[in-house]
């Protein structure tokens, strides 16, 4: 009886062994941050291509769609031109998708109802971990990419010169999950004598247009926000930059993210790809995009450290939990 009750361990041992080899050939070595549906075996920290050609999407139509940060209608017409080249590029028709919220944008991707789009610098990183998308270029000029600077903006008539002055004072953030708008300011500010949630109660506004109007109107004593967005709403005449006063410039971090979803035909990515990196933009996208001239090629692992550095200080998780948390609706 001991005998066959030491075969019987030692065969149950081989199985389990032999069953623990097969999972490392065949499944996932190594995902780190990125959900369960993904892997990502060369530790670039954005999902491989499905290792199945058989799992490859390969769309009559592709889909794209840009950050919801202002007005979607803006941002329609403003890339007609280059999805007509991106049309032309990759021999498909190409629809964009127009989105309200950053949350919907991550959601259209991990469904598979986007294939490429321009994410927000804060929510790329929720993108890559569950909507397996595939940062590879922001906006940019011919020796780097473009970035933007968290500001704090008040009213020029207001009395306050700097962050310290705003404790106990009404202060917008944007939405949980921006960069600029609610993470950077909790890391950045406290050095300045503003510590976010003990100098002052965090009001959401839910868009970084929406806060500077607050301010403008007095629904708020400052914001912190893009300063891309600020000088877009300067220029378009929504705002007047008298009516402002920036009491503190961050240094500099990328614009938002370009990225295509994972599970693309590889050769449909490299003519995504190349459609990018070759196209020129229209005097209306320079004007609009201050003065950059066309996409500039980054990889999310290095380019998107910082930014990481920041969500990680301020205790976001770019998890199926952590966006939950940031966007109070449930992943699919």
């Amino acid at each position: 009886m001991a005998r066959k009750l030491v075969v019987v361990k030692i065969s149950l041992m081989l199985f389990f062994l032999m069953f623990s080899a097969n999972s490392l050939v065949f499944g996932c070595e190594h995902r780190g941050a990125l959900d369960p549906m993904f892997c990502d075996e060369d530790m670039d920290l954005v999902a491989d291509s499905p290792a199945d050609p058989g799992k490859w999407k390969d769309p009559s139509t592709l889909i794209f769609t840009y950050t919801p940060v202002e007005d979607p209608a803006v941002y329609r017409d403003l890339f007609t031109d280059f999805l007509d080249y991106l049309s032309k590029a990759t021999g498909k028709r190409v629809t964009y998708y127009t989105v309200h919220s950053n949350a919907a944008q991550i959601e259209a991707m991990r469904s598979g109802r986007l294939h490429v789009g321009g994410f927000s610098t804060g929510p790329t990183g929720f993108a890559v971990n569950l909507a397996g998308a595939v940062p590879f270029a922001v906006k940019g000029f011919p020796d780097g990419l473009q970035g933007y600077n968290l500001i704090l903006v008040v009213r020029s008539d207001s009395p306050y010169q700097k962050p310290s002055d705003l404790k106990g004072k009404r202060v917008a953030h944007t939405s949980p999950s921006s960069n600029s708008g609610n993470l950077a300011p909790r890391i950045l500010l406290p050095d300045h004598g503003l510590v976010p949630e003990q100098d002052y109660e965090v009001l959401f506004s839910g868009k970084h247009d929406q806060s500077v109007m607050g301010v403008l109107s007095g629904d708020y004593d400052a914001a912190p926000v893009a300063s891309d967005v600020f000088d877009r709403m300067v220029r378009r005449g929504t705002v007047k930059e008298e009516d402002f006063r920036i009491i503190y410039r961050s240094a500099v971090f990328p614009t938002s993210s370009f990225a295509y979803a994972h599970d693309l035909n590889p050769d449909l990515v490299r003519r995504i790809v190349g459609a990018f990196h070759t196209y020129r933009f229209t005097d209306e996208m320079k004007k609009a995009f201050d003065g950059a001239d066309r996409f500039y090629p980054i990889t999310y692992k290095a380019d998107w450290a910082v930014v990481r550095q920041i969500a990680e200080g301020t205790g976001v998780s770019y998890s199926r939990t952590g966006f939950e948390k940031e966007f109070s609706t449930k992943l699919q």
